[in-house]
């Protein structure tokens, strides 16, 4: 299961996830990425990952493309500190 709470201010658009970013709930995600106006995402996208506990392979797909659209992200877990910084060397 993946919980996904969203904010947005003229200075950051903000997306917190809670649980599994896996399976169907990769495609919940990108739905609703997608939805979100661009024109909001330019501005500044912050995505919190703080409380993930798994993110599988097409989870990380679509956190590099949300990374490419210029997303920032936060992460305190070892795992997902480590895959955010591959994420941001691009390899």
């Amino acid at each position: 299961m993946l919980r996904i709470c969203y904010s947005n201010s003229e200075a950051c658009q903000r997306w917190k996830l809670s649980g599994q970013l896996a399976g169907v709930w990769v495609q919940e995600l990108r739905t609703c990425w997608e939805h979100t106006p661009r024109t909001e995402i330019a501005a500044r996208a912050v995505v919190d990952l703080t409380d993930v506990t798994f993110i599988d392979e097409n989870g990380e797909m679509l956190l590099s493309d949300m990374r490419r659209e210029g997303v920032e992200f936060v992460a305190v877990g070892v795992e997902t500190r480590y895959l955010i910084e591959h994420l941001n060397s691009g390899t």
